[in-house]
Parts: structure tokens; sequence; C-alpha cells
């Protein structure tokens, strides 16, 4: 191996990609951290990987393959279980009268080789492929959708025409292997690899559907053995702590469990529904830092007036938009500025998501009549700076949050409203008294979530006749003719187009002439005032922005702007496109 690697190094040395020096340099880094040769170049930036990967495939006289542009079949790929394709670094790539061809990051390891011609059952040809590539398309394409449809088969037979008793699945039942653990955690792992931020169960007439939200958008693998379900919802009311024995209510319960050496908690919901009971987990990463302010892709205008906001002694800061837009994920990148040693935070939450060190916070509890205005009423007597208040929910919340943004304290709240602009006219149908929100609101920032084209399938396409006609309707004809992108689908991000999401934001400044329309109760003047605001631009303005910056798609502003999605774009999401779904 040692040689293999000193190998690399003088064959670089011989083509003049890189000097003596820089070689020297390597070896030194190689052998006090033990990385590949390779990556140590690579990462020292002496030799650009692509520089160093074509060498190689030349030397070997094997091609070299870039897996983002490669037609992967799941099929085909499954051939090599999931196991040993991380274990060795290797992919199946092709089959074909020759055997098959799999792509590998390191082909000059024989004993890999060997072992990989023994799984398959035949002789292969190998491929050079990076390493990134390799991995990212490993997690895209061993997805647990056959493993979940296995351990369902299994489950049913166990079940077969009875129903599962409370002795059957409570802590006697020993057996790590019982068809409902192991279904379960294929469940689970499957949900994690996509980065799925949801997990419904859902049971129908004769079929029971599993669907997750990737990306804010519903993605769906169906189990025919529907008799499985009882001992589905069963375990996870167990492992709630849930009463497993009602099944009129709607019940909410919260666990915490490991998956793939990361800790997530879990939000689980239950609701009586026509054929048993709907079970919605939300899956929360506790293992990963929490975005700061500067990472969630708030324009640059509007962070640094976020920042002077959340500065202020005082006032009320408040970020709105409906559920899953990314409120709390903002809300929480503000208290992870302002959580310092000199200042006392309190929150006040129904659920608490993350838990942060030095901040108090409260959760809600409504079944002992711990509400948010209780919660609130005590906290104004813990001597809090800031109080931040999970979502203005009632009359006596806002009246008591509005009292606290006046007597010295920095309050930071949500609101579920579709814009800036109609989140002020709300507080005042809550009851808020017009003169007070006037006198201690200090800015509104309306937020909501798209989806982030892909990078590897992205390219250029040309708007619709809808599209056109919106984008001109809500811009300009100019604009309307500017080039745009769009995703083809490839393995990566599934076959829909697009790979995460990014934030789209509004920001209403609050300014005299804002205060005085609303102490006068003149609702028109208000939004004809809001509409003046050298700063404000709205939501669709904004995500007609991203989209010319290539980040997102036309279809995805007109669906959040409510203006409904393209007909293409409703059938790229469709999750039968997802060829390893199927």
């Amino acid at each position: 191996m040692q040689t293999r690697k000193i190998h690399i190094g003088k064959l670089l040395l011989e083509k003049n990609f890189i000097t003596p020096d820089q070689l020297d340099q390597a070896i030194a880094q190689h052998n006090a951290t033990g990385q590949k040769l390779g990556h140590v170049l690579v990462d020292m930036q002496f030799v650009k990987e692509d520089e160093l990967l074509n060498l190689l495939s030349e030397q070997l006289a094997i091609p070299f393959i870039h897996l983002k542009n490669y037609p992967l079949k799941p099929e085909i790929v499954s051939s090599l279980p999931e196991f040993y394709a991380r274990h060795f670094r290797a992919m199946v790539l092709k089959k074909d009268d020759n055997g098959f061809l799999v792509g590998m990051v390191d082909p000059q390891d024989i004993m890999a080789i060997d072992e990989l011609s023994r799984i398959l059952k035949t002789g292969i040809q190998v491929a050079l492929v990076r390493e990134d590539e390799l991995m990212q398309s490993i997690d895209a394409l061993y997805r647990r959708t056959s493993e979940i449809s296995t351990y369902a088969e299994e489950l049913s037979q166990e079940v077969g025409g009875n129903e599962f008793t409370v002795a059957q699945l409570g802590e006697g039942l020993s057996a790590s292997d019982a068809p409902v653990i192991k279904l379960l955690q294929s469940i689970f792992e499957d949900a994690v690899q996509v980065n799925a931020s949801d997990v419904h169960i859902e049971p129908d007439e004769f079929e029971l559907r599993i669907r997750q939200r990737i990306d804010g958008v519903l993605q769906e693998h169906i189990i025919k053995e529907k008799n499985v379900v009882q001992a589905l919802t069963l375990r996870l009311k167990l492992i709630a702590g849930i009463n497993i024995t009602e099944k009129r209510l709607p019940q909410d319960g919260r666990f915490s469990m490991k998956i793939k050496g990361k800790r997530f908690d879990v939000r689980l919901s239950t609701l009586p529904v026509q054929f048993g009971e709907s079970v919605v987990m939300r899956l929360l990463n506790q293992s990963g830092n929490l975005l700061n302010l500067g990472q969630i892709g708030m324009p640059e205008n509007i962070l640094a007036r976020l920042r002077q906001i959340i500065s202020l002694p005082n006032g009320l800061l408040l970020i709105t938009g409906p559920t899953g837009s990314g409120k709390t994920t903002t809300l929480y990148g503000a208290l992870s500025e302002l959580n310092k040693p000199e200042k006392k935070i309190v929150t006040v939450e129904d659920p608490v998501e993350y838990r942060l060190p030095r901040i108090s916070q409260v959760q809600i509890q409504a079944n002992i009549d711990l509400t948010f205005a209780r919660a609130l009423r005590a906290i104004l007597r813990q001597d809090p700076d800031i109080i931040m208040v999970g979502e203005l929910r009632d009359q006596e919340t806002v009246a008591i949050a509005l009292r606290a943004a006046m007597t010295g304290h920095m309050v930071l709240s949500t609101l579920h409203t579709n814009d800036a602009i109609s989140s002020t006219l709300r507080l005042i149908d809550m009851g808020a008294e017009p003169y007070l929100v006037a006198s201690v609101l200090r800015g509104i920032i309306a937020q909501r979530l798209v989806r982030r084209i892909c990078k590897n399938c992205m390219k250029d396409t040309e708007l619709s006749a809808q599209e056109k006609t919106w984008v001109t309707s809500t811009a300009d004809s100019a604009t309307a003719s500017q080039p745009f992108k769009i995703g083809a689908g490839c393995n990566y991000c599934h076959h829909t187009g697009y790979k995460g999401q990014v934030g789209v934001f509004e920001y209403l400044e609050w300014s005299t002439e804002l205060a005085e329309a609303l102490r006068k109760k003149d609702t028109d003047e208000f939004v004809r005032a809001a509409h003046r605001q050298p700063t404000f631009r709205p939501l669709a303005l904004s995500g007609i922005d991203l989209a010319l910056r290539g980040l997102t798609t036309i279809s995805e502003v007109m669906r959040i702007a409510g203006e409904g999605i393209a007909e293409s774009e409703i059938t790229s999401s469709e999750p039968s496109t997802n060829p390893s779904a199927k």
C-alpha cells in the first residue's frame, strides 16, 4: 500500500504536475495523518482532483467516469448490497454480456476486486470514479423501500388475521429482530438517508401509505399489507409514552432515538381517520448544529436590519409564514446570536424543538393549564431581557406579549399569516389595540421555503405561457424574457429536479407613517404606506429574484405566491418518477 501511494506521487512528479518540494510536504502530511497521498495532494491544492484521476485512468488503462451524468439504474446498482458498496467504495454501473462494470474509488485494490467478483459471482471490469460522487450516488440509490416492503410482508404473516394485543407489543417484546422493529427501523433509516423532515403513516381501505416530506414535498411508498398498521401504531405509541388504548381522540407524544449515529427528537401525532389512525412524525436532528442567521440564506439588507432590531432593548419582532416555512429556524438563529452570559433569555414553546444551553425553555402543557398566557405571566417575574413566544395564538397571549414589549423586554414571536402587511392587521383582529401595536412593533419578516434546483442536472429553460404571463404581471415583460433554469432530474435528486430548499423573505420596516396609519385604523392607507417603504419587496418579487439567480424555478415561486404549480412541475414532482422508490 505504501509503495502504491509513493507511486502516485512519483507519477505526478514525472508528469510535472507537482514539484519535489510539494511531494515532500504531501508525504509528510500523509505520514502524520494517515490520509491517502492522493487526497493530501488535492487538499493541499498541489493538484486538481480531476487531473489526478485522469492521470490514474490513463496509467491504469481504465475509464474515468463522472457519476453525476451517468445513467445509473437502481435495479443494476442493487446487484451489489449496500454494505459492500460502502465498504469497498464501489458501485455497479452497468451489466452486459461480459459481466459487470464496477466503479471504484481505488481500482488498484486487488483484494477488493477479488471480493467483489466473488459477491457478484462473475468477472468484473473496473472504472475509476470520484469518491464524493460515489457516496452521493450510494445515498441516492440505496433506498430502504424494498426492505420496508419485505419487513411489512414478514410482519403481515406474523399478524395474520388477528389483532395485536398490548402484551404482544409491550416491554416484554424481547426479540430485537421482531418484524415490527425491523420495519420501523427501515422506515426511520430511509427517512434520515433522504433527509426527510416528516414521516406520514396513513392507513387506507386496502393499503398502507408511507409518505416522506422531502424538501417540502411528499413522496409516497405503498405497502399492500394493510394489516400491519395497528402493530406499527401501537409500537410507536408505546415508544412515545401515550395512551395505547385510546383510538378515538388525537394524541401527541415525543421520543428520542439514534439513527445512523445521529440523535433525533421525534414529535409524534396521531389522528383518528376513517380506516384507523394516521400517524405523523417530525424528525428533529439534535446532532447537527443549529444554523446561525448568516447561514439561513437571508438577503444581506434584511439580515443587517434584523440584527439591529434584535439588539434593541425592547420591542416586538414578528416572523410570519405558514407551517413549514422555516420560522423556527430563523427564531433559533436569532436566539443563538443573542445567547450571551449577560442576557437572560426565556422561551415559551409548543413544543420545544431544539434545546439550547443557557436559555430557559418552557414547554406548553395544556392538560395542566400551562398555556402560553399563563407561562408568559410567570416569565415576566423571572427578570428576562429577551422573551421568545413560539406563537401568538390568542387575544390573551397577544396582550401579554405586547405589554412585555412595552415594559423593557425584547419579544420575538411568530404569527401564521400570508405576508408581512397582513400580520399587523391580524394582531388587531385578535383584539390588540392599534396604538399599542404601533408603539411596540419594530419589524416584520415574512418567509417561505422553495425547493432549490439540483445543481447536478440544472439546465436552461423557456418559461411556459402561463409562467410568462404571471412573471409579466408580477414584475414586467423584460423580466419574463430573461433566461431561467430548471432541474432535468437525475439520480442525486430522485428525478425531481430539486435538491434542498432556499428561503424567500419579505421585510416590512416599521416607520412613523405606518404607525400613524395604524393608530387611525386606516387599513387602506396602511397597505399603501407599506408598499411605499423603500426596503419593502413582496415575497413574489423576492422569489423571482431567486429564480433569476438560478436557485429555484418560476413554478416554485408561483406555488408560494398562491398561483398554483405549472402542469410540467406537477409531473416532475410525482413520486412515481423516482425509480428508486418503485
